[in-house]
């Protein structure tokens, strides 16, 4: 079975409840049929700490895919398909008071990397009824757009962004849950065909 790895981010600021892992949580009870070995893991809102964890995912398990899902704070109800990391501009402290060396995530990295992953084509194919979804090439510098570049970089560009907005009546993490699944199958489709 194909290996696929899904992260969400722990609480931070007024998140005492983090809709990025109770989306992941659900998208686990509900899985991705029987060829995907679907794992998880929670990150802290920590940079050092989250690259750790993200390094240790792709050269240990080498996973066809990883997803990140995170809270876009702003986001009323919309999901936001990143397609890229960036490396520099990471000025904001994370919760333990802290930002990456030289404010960068790799030194010497390229500026940006693309997932492999065809945002546009897999926005244009797939609606998930009750919320929006957006495309967005900038993932806000922040622990969310950290992470992904990170993983991009380690992971050859075989990882993605998801930014889900925070939960409300209207949004419950099994609504999250259920909408992730949607897209992620979708993405897993695009992999499938790259691979041929």
């Amino acid at each position: 079975s194909l290996l696929s790895f899904f992260s969400g981010f722990g609480p931070f600021r007024q998140y005492l409840v983090n809709s990025s892992w109770e989306a992941v949580k659900e998208l686990s009870k509900r899985g991705l049929g029987e060829n995907i070995d679907l794992r998880i893991m929670q990150l802290p809102v920590v940079y050092q700490k989250a690259k750790e964890q993200v390094c240790k995912i792709w050269t240990t398990l080498q996973p066809l895919l990883t997803v990140h899902v995170g809270l876009a704070s702003s986001a009323t109800a919309l999901i936001i398909l990143e397609q890229c990391g960036k490396n520099k501009g990471y000025q904001e402290r994370d919760a333990c008071g802290f930002h990456p060396e030289g404010a960068c995530c790799v030194l010497d990295g390229p500026e940006k990397i693309e997932s492999t992953i065809n945002m546009k084509t897999l926005w244009k194919n797939i609606s998930v009824e009750g919320i929006d979804i957006i495309l967005s090439r900038d993932a806000g510098r922040y622990i969310c757009d950290y992470t992904y570049y990170t993983s991009l970089y380690y992971g050859n560009g075989r990882a993605a962004f998801i930014h889900v907005p925070p939960l409300s009546e209207s949004v419950t993490a099994e609504f999250l849950g259920k909408a992730l699944q949607t897209i992620i199958l979708a993405m897993l489709e695009q992999c499938g065909k790259q691979r041929e």
